[in-house]
């Protein structure tokens, strides 16, 4: 804290005893008392020794002795800021918030820009139960710190990438300043860009400990929980959020968002409601509240919602996409003259409205397949996709290898030596395979009986399965094969019961069984059932040609990085067929593949085999599933709510002749080879 008592009216005989006094402050107060008591016998009432002595005596832990005599040096010194700081924390050690609230007031409105004065105080306000002001005064605090040189340079480092020179500066810093929030919300960013999660959200946390009015840290929070899945706290913070005495809509926004993660729609659709009835102008939120109202399956008002954001913002891709995605929406000759007149529009901005373009891609692909314009479709998806794949890593080669690692160690050998284990819950029902396999049409219909309950793609055995794998390439194992053997019994309990715990949010009901839905679990089947030996495990498999197109001409919001390229996603479908053919001939019978093509011509048969197989009885709702309301995200979501039908089954074939690279990749696998392994 910047200022000194008048101490410069000192006669200069005491300059050097005073300064040595100083000098003694943190290493030996008693000592520094003593000097500053003896100087001022000889020159009583001498401001600078008199603040000395109060230093003193405050370390030594005497702060009601330092009281009354700060207070005295504060009335003949009231614009003095360190004498002011000291008789804050003099009172605050003291337990007199009243006067160290007096003391802060002032500071603050002395140094507006010094952030400590502002923390300190909101710290005592909060003490006094004066909780809105306290806010208030975080907020001021984190103001000020956004001005302050030191930080100032550490965040121009982290921007341009140079993160430990970043964390250098603000360890430095919190080695001075412990209870610095700044610097705390700061060093948790570097972190998370490091990719260092746990520390991430351990200063990030920090933070809001010393400072829980500092709204910024706690938006970044909910975001960082949001990553790790962890719903229930990341509402908890958003809720907080939005009794924030500096209202803002962006924070009602993010509760909606954790809403909707949370399956909770209803409550997120009256969030956007609300913020439209106060500005009907704002597209984003009109896209918004049109995701939230597809998945509610309410299909009209959904596309009045997309209709508005692009009303309302013409050139806002993701929106047109929304529309075109629904499926069951054909886009009409004014649509694709709109949307033509917007991608004009964006070329001349291609890097800064990127996502806006490819998006536009994407929708006029759609809209032109529909109209039967193959040439022209085509085209627009080629486009789409080759901007798309430029913004997203997906290495083939890389890929192949560890789906290659993963089935050469789940062998039948392997299985019988690691032996029984893991927690024998039988909860869950993964469905897995690529999207647009027919996932969801199989989803729907088990979710229609009464002893399942849907859910959605739940991220928690990626979750898993990345922590296990970050061991092996941080060097803790040399291969995929000694992790995965290092696992104990107790391990694979320990496992599957976070696997279980950490999935509880998402069941809203009590049915005994629940489904998850995450395609790309397929790459984890072999831990699946070494940490869930109990689980069902359903392969849902379409017609390479046909589930490769239409997964390369869907843009994904997130997760399918494979997809943007057909010789990629060729390659990744041979990978997943490989990989689910070693594990069949591993463990026979452990997993049951649904063929699309047998399931929208069978119906019934094939539904009767899967209930077969997770041994429950045949209930006539199941063939009826498109009566049930249940929330659906997937891009399949409208195509669930209506009777099974054929029309798509063949689609790629008018395609054919631009499918080359996606043939080749495929290879055998174009002709029966698909279905290889146990199929019902």
């Amino acid at each position: 804290m910047s200022g000194s008592p008048v101490g410069t009216q000192k006669p200069p005989a005491h300059s050097s005893t005073l300064a040595a006094a100083t000098s003694l402050l943190d290493s030996r107060p008693e000592a520094a008392l003593a000097q500053a008591e003896a100087i001022l016998q000889r020159t009583p009432g001498l401001p600078a020794a008199e603040f000395l002595a109060c230093q003193a005596l405050r370390k030594l832990g005497q702060s009601d002795a330092a009281l009354p005599r700060l207070a005295a040096l504060a009335r003949s010194q009231p614009r003095v800021p360190a004498v002011l700081w000291e008789l804050a924390q003099a009172a605050s050690e003291a337990g007199r918030s009243r006067e160290a609230i007096g003391a802060l007031e002032n500071l603050t409105r002395l140094q507006p820009a010094v952030a400590g004065g502002w923390f300190l105080l909101a710290r005592e306000l909060r003490k006094s139960g004066r909780d809105e002001e306290a806010w208030r005064a975080d907020l001021s605090g984190v103001h000020a710190s956004s001005r302050d040189p030191e930080l100032l340079k550490a965040a121009v480092a982290m921007n341009e990438g140079r993160l430990d020179e970043s964390a250098s500066m603000l360890t430095a810093r919190l080695e001075r300043l412990p209870g610095d929030p700044a610097a705390c919300r700061l060093l948790g960013e570097v972190n998370w860009r490091r990719g260092d999660m746990t520390e991430a959200l351990a200063w990030v946390e920090r933070a809001l400990e010393l400072a829980p009015g500092f709204d910024l840290a706690r938006d970044f929070l909910v975001r960082l929980l949001l990553q790790n899945n962890r719903l229930p706290e990341a509402l908890d913070h958003a809720e907080k959020l939005t009794t924030s005495p500096v209202r803002s809509p962006g924070h009602d926004l993010l509760k909606a968002s954790v809403l909707v993660r949370l399956g909770q729609q209803e409550q997120a659709q009256q969030i956007y409601e609300q913020l439209l009835a106060l500005k009907p102008e704002q597209p984003q939120v009109w896209q918004n509240l049109g995701h939230v109202l597809k998945t509610m399956g309410r299909q009209p008002d959904a596309i009045h919602a997309y209709r508005q954001a692009v009303l309302h913002q013409p050139s806002m891709g993701e929106a047109w996409w929304s529309l075109a995605n629904l499926k069951t929406v054909k886009l009409g000759p004014d649509d694709i003259s709109a949307m033509e007149q917007a991608l004009a529009s964006l070329e001349p901005e291609r890097e800064e409205r990127q996502e806006d373009i490819f998006h536009l891609h994407f929708s006029l692909g759609k809209a032109l397949e529909d109209a039967r314009d193959y040439a022209a479709s085509f085209h627009h998806y080629d486009q789409g996709n080759r901007l798309r794949r430029t913004l997203v890593r997906h290495d083939a080669d890389d890929f192949s290898a560890e789906a290659r690692a993963t089935a050469d160690t789940f062998s039948a050998a392997f299985i019988a030596e690691m032996g029984p284990g893991g927690c024998p819950a039988p909860d869950p029902v993964f469905i897995v395979g690529l999207p647009r396999s027919g996932s969801t049409l199989v989803e729907q219909i088990l979710a229609s009986h009464s002893q399942v309950e849907g859910t959605m793609e739940l991220p928690e055995m990626m979750i898993i399965a990345s922590r296990l794998q970050s061991r092996v390439d941080e060097g803790e194992f040399p291969d995929f094969r000694t992790m995965i053997t290092s696992l104990t019994p107790a391990d694979r309990l320990r496992l599957g019961e976070e696997y279980i715990e950490r999935t509880r949010v998402h069941r809203q009901t009590g049915k005994p069984r629940f489904i998850d839905k995450m395609p790309n679990n397929w790459q984890h089947v072999g831990l699946i059932r070494l940490i869930l030996p109990n689980a069902r495990i359903i392969d849902a498999r379409r017609h390479p040609l046909s589930c490769c197109f239409s997964g390369w001409k869907q843009h994904f919001a997130r997760g399918q990085t494979f997809s943007y390229d057909l010789t990629d996603i060729g390659r990744y479908y041979r990978d997943y067929v490989g990989l689910m053919a070693a594990y069949d001939e591993a463990a026979p019978e452990a997993v049951h593949r649904v063929l699309y093509e047998n399931m929208v011509t069978d119906t019934e048969h094939q539904v009767r085999r899967v209930l077969d197989y997770l041994d429950l009885p045949f209930e006539q709702a199941c063939l009826e599933f498109y009566n049930n309301d249940r929330a659906v995200r997937t891009a399949s979501s409208e195509q669930v709510r209506q009777p099974i039908f054929t029309d798509g089954m063949e689609r790629w074939k008018h395609f054919a002749q631009w499918l080359g690279p996606l043939i080749e990749a495929l290879g055998p696998l174009n002709h029966a080879g698909f279905a290889e392994g146990h199929s019902s």
